[in-house]
């Protein structure tokens, strides 16, 4: 029976036409409901997503979507084949995500990326674009409960090999040692960068593949979202910041007071540089230097009129 299903679903996909329904989309984002189908249970919708970054939502799933993810590369470009074969997909559920079942499809196989536990579980899952299409399935049900199936994806270019912990796809480039050219350049283009020390938290706050930090910053230099909050005070650089961060399990940096002693000084013995990346709306350790260590870098790459960007160091 259980193969009956998987024949069925993909013979549904490739055979049967799409619904006309409008839904709620742009290029990144869908969001639909179940119930415009109405007695057309196995209807299946055809969604296309153009951006980096988004989200899906389907209220009341029925029948079934297929998920094509589309990156936006120039047409013109020879390399575009190429780019696109090392593009990485990842996608996150919402942990009230339920209703469906989310699978990967390609030449009419399936194969099971998510199910209801791991949906529960905010499970990250992640695959390579050139594997196929998503298939997402509803499950079959007699009531009219709400279910909405949720989740966030995220493209990027694979350049790193990808680990896997506790069923968590991790990206192996974060949280890594890193070359001074590398630490100047993501002072300049990280998605946060900022000044500080990193606390534990709670074993059972962990999630799988790997853990979550307290941060406690002096100094915040950039930051593309809202990660970090401010408990007031004076000038936005004399603000103190405070927020959470992800390190995956191999991340080699000490906690608390930085494993140097005090925190006082130019140079800051306990502090940090903390950048990193924001990935499915989470923030990632990435380059984690001693922030003393940073300060003599930066300011012979000053000297020498080499660094990318300025930033406040007084």
């Amino acid at each position: 029976m259980f193969v009956l299903v998987f024949v069925y679903a993909v013979s549904a996909a490739l055979l049967w036409p799409a619904s006309s329904a409008q839904y709620s989309s742009d290029q990144c984002n869908w969001k639909g409901s179940g119930l415009t189908h109405e007695a057309h249970t196995r209807d299946v919708e055809q969604v296309y997503l153009r951006c980096s970054q988004g989200s899906l939502e389907w209220l009341y799933p029925t029948g079934a979507l297929v998920v094509n993810l589309r990156p936006n590369l120039p047409p013109s470009s020879s390399s575009s084949s190429s780019s696109s074969s090392r593009l990485r997909v990842c996608l996150k559920p919402q942990t009230d995500s339920q209703g469906s079942m989310v699978y990967l499809e390609r030449g009419g196989r399936l194969k099971l990326l998510l199910g209801p536990e791991e949906q529960a579980l905010g499970a990250v899952r992640c695959f390579r674009l050139d594997d196929g299409a998503l298939f997402v399935e509803a499950l079959p049900h007699s009531d009219i409960g709400r279910r909405t199936t949720a989740f966030a994806y995220e493209m990027r270019v694979e350049e790193q090999e990808e680990t896997e912990e506790g069923g968590e796809h991790t990206d192996a480039a974060l949280c890594r040692p890193c070359s001074d050219e590398e630490v100047l350049m993501a002072v300049c283009t990280s998605d946060f960068a900022g000044r500080g020390s990193l606390q534990p938290l709670g074993e059972r706050e962990a999630p799988p593949g790997g853990r979550w930090l307290k941060v406690s910053l002096s100094r915040l230099y950039r930051q593309k979202t809202r990660i970090f909050t401010s408990s007031g005070g004076g000038a936005r650089a004399r603000r103190a910041w405070t927020g959470h961060v992800r390190a995956p399990p191999h991340c080699p940096v000490s906690l608390g007071d930085g494993g140097t002693g005090g925190g006082g000084g130019e140079g800051g013995g306990g502090d940090y540089l903390l950048t990193g990346a924001v990935r499915l709306g989470e923030a990632w350790l990435g380059c984690v230097p001693r922030y003393q260590d940073f300060l003599q870098m930066y300011r012979a790459a000053q000297a020498r009129g080499t660094n990318p960007c300025s930033i406040d160091t007084d």
